[in-house]
């Protein structure tokens, strides 16, 4: 009897925080703090809405219902990244 083929793997994101300076993500085992300063699109999102994240590999995190997408990369290193918010 063989064993059944494997599925594809998922990537583990989720929030695991929140306060009001902003929330902390978990990708792949590493978490990054997103303030809500830096990311003013997601003061006025429902916690619901923040909640709602999808992790798009490689580097990218997106959030259907608000449109906001934000690259770990400018996590890591915020000043490579100048913001432009657009609304």
């Amino acid at each position: 009897m063989g064993s059944s083929k494997s599925g594809i793997g998922t990537s583990v994101c989720s929030v695991t925080g929140m306060n009001d300076l902003g929330f902390w993500v978990l990708v792949e085992e590493k978490e990054y703090f997103i303030p809500f300063s830096d990311y003013p699109g997601f003061k006025d999102s429902s916690v619901n809405q923040i909640l709602n994240i999808k992790y798009m590999p490689p580097s990218q995190l997106h959030w259907d219902e608000i449109d906001m997408d934000i690259e770990l990369q400018a996590l890591v290193q915020p000043d490579a990244f100048p913001l432009v918010y657009i609304r």
